[in-house]
């Protein structure tokens, strides 16, 4: 079972019962097609949004979950822009363009099916009038600029090569003056460099290794066996080759996983960790793993880098030396227009290759 998927399940629930009436009905017609995280991410949405309504005196209402659907027919273009004002003041990092852009479509992916698609017992739409229909979203994601953002930003080749062995032998020397790094290093850095290793050889996502279990591995055919994103059949899990050179780091780290982290019995997740004041290791967790990347490409002078920046530096790597097709399966992309990032990505280390060849 896909852990994550159950934990934000779990968060789903509890946070739904607390929207209206109209976005619970909507929240249920959606849990057939989309994942829990998805549909949470939806509703944390419409809580900012809801929030706002109240801050700004367009409803009457004390409560989110007592805000009727004639509040949302009230609306005019005016509020919307309004509120587009309000997302652009938080920070940055918070809410940029894609990011209110994904807010917006939540909306409307709402208001449309409130006037579209759900029906009263008169079979009249829910919604008599809808203003996010009238709202134009650009599309934020083109590859051409998200290959942009990230040039300068990955591992090449040679790099990939030095930040393994930066945190196999070089780390405890940079961190030597900290000893509370250097008791954490010792204990974790075969576990450490396994995952990273993993996924430089692999393009898994952070999810995708929290969720590996110990029998999800195979050595012999070199595979994972994961939980794609996306993908509500929690009955089924993809193969995912990973390359040899991952091999022997996963031989070393399962030779010390009992010993060094004390498992239970009933545990049988890959990727452990023993937390503060606990005897027994349990599942690592997304941020835990994404910590350990930030504290190692911090001291390797690379502090941009992040666990899906090593996805994307194994992933320039392979499309290089394989098709668009075969990228985008082994990266598990739902669409072949998001895995063209890599072609706009390796142009430039192509056009410096040719004037490399010799005679």
């Amino acid at each position: 079972m896909n852990i994550l998927k159950v934990k934000d399940r779990l968060e789903l629930d509890k946070r739904t019962p607390a929207m209206p009436w109209y976005v619970e009905k909507f929240i249920h017609y959606k849990l057939p097609d989309l994942s829990p995280s998805s549909l949470l991410e939806y509703v944390r949405d419409y809580e900012i949004f809801m929030n706002w309504l109240m801050a700004e005196g367009l409803t009457e209402a004390i409560a989110i979950k007592d805000i009727p659907l004639e509040d949302l027919e009230r609306l005019h273009m005016d509020s919307i822009d309004h509120y587009k004002m309000f997302l652009s003041t938080f920070k940055a990092e918070t809410n940029n363009r894609t990011t209110i852009s994904r807010k917006l479509s939540s909306l409307r992916s709402l208001f449309h099916y409130l006037s579209q698609i759900a029906e009263d017992e008169q079979f009249y739409p829910l919604l008599k009038r809808n203003v996010m229909a009238k709202v134009h979203i650009k599309r934020t994601h083109k590859p051409k600029d998200t290959a942009a953002k990230l040039e300068g930003k990955l591992l090449q080749e040679e790099e990939i090569y030095e930040f393994i062995h930066y945190i196999k032998s070089q780390y405890p020397i940079d961190a030597a003056g900290n000893k509370q790094a250097l008791y954490s290093y010792e204990k974790n850095k075969v576990r450490d460099a396994c995952i990273i290793i993993l996924i430089l050889n692999s393009g898994l996502r952070v999810s995708e290794v929290v969720n590996l279990n110990l029998d999800d591995i195979d050595l012999k055919k070199k595979l994972a066996y994961v939980y794609r994103k996306g993908s509500n059949d929690d009955t089924f899990k993809t193969p995912v080759y990973f390359r040899q050179e991952a091999i022997d780091d996963l031989n070393d780290y399962l030779a010390l996983r009992d010993r060094e982290y004390r498992p239970p019995k009933r545990e049988k997740a890959l990727f452990l960790a023993i937390a503060n004041g606990k005897t027994e290791g349990s599942r690592m967790t997304k941020r835990a793993i994404q910590e350990m990347v930030i504290k190692y490409a911090k001291r390797f002078g690379k502090p941009y880098l992040s666990v899906h920046k090593l996805r994307h530096s194994f992933a320039t790597d392979y499309y290089l030396r394989n098709d668009l097709y075969k990228t985008q399966e082994q990266l598990g992309h739902s669409s072949p227009e998001t895995t063209q990032i890599y072609a706009h990505l390796t142009d430039k280390t192509m056009a410096e290759a040719i004037d490399h060849i010799k005679d």
